[in-house]
């Protein structure tokens, strides 16, 4: 029985990594509100080097239409510029010598509609690494059986596995929910 626990418990854990990996690549789908997220995974050349924009500036919302950049370094503003706009986020950064300030434009009906199907696909992302998850559990889970676990033990730790996926996935619909609601209002 300690065999399949920590078979279960890997599933979980793997499980649990989904719904992280889901929950930041949606908190990146802006939703018309404007937020330091929105700028993750954006790489800034930093004497030559491609670093996370979070590192060479402090990043903040003063309210809920703009973003503002400020640099540790005022020699690296066109570089944060030109990676705002090489990006495909759609922005048009200003530049005033001392920050860098981005707008964020009102969504429109059609932008709302594609964020909507664009977080549709992360969450089903997250949930064909939960079913994966599950796969691999049930495959260790068989290997045990060959290897002499009762076949009462095996099928009982599927279930389990199977009780999981089922609540993880539920997870990711609720997370998803969230997110068209935040989406779609104006």
């Amino acid at each position: 029985m300690e065999e399949i626990d920590l078979v279960l418990d890997e599933a979980k854990e793997l499980m649990e990594k989904a719904i992280q990996h889901t929950k930041s690549n949606l908190q990146k789908i802006r939703a018309g509100k404007a937020s330091p997220a929105m700028l993750d995974g954006l790489m800034v050349d930093y004497y030559g080097n491609d670093t996370p924009i979070n590192q060479v500036a402090s990043i903040s919302t003063p309210d809920a239409r703009s973003i503002i950049i400020k640099p540790w370094e005022k020699n690296i503003i066109g570089e944060i510029e030109r990676a705002i706009i090489n990006s495909d986020l759609g922005f048009t950064p200003q530049n005033d010598g001392e920050i860098v300030r981005i707008n964020i434009p009102p969504l429109t009906e059609e932008r709302r509609i594609s964020l909507t199907k664009q977080a549709k696909n992360e969450a089903e992302d997250g949930k064909i690494s939960i079913r994966n998850a599950r796969k691999d559990a049930n495959d260790q889970l068989k290997q045990l059986q060959k290897e002499g676990i009762s076949e009462d033990d095996v099928k009982r730790g599927e279930d389990k596995v199977q009780s999981l996926t089922n609540d993880f996935t539920k997870k990711i619909d609720d997370i998803l929910e969230h997110k068209e609601k935040e989406i779609m209002t104006v």
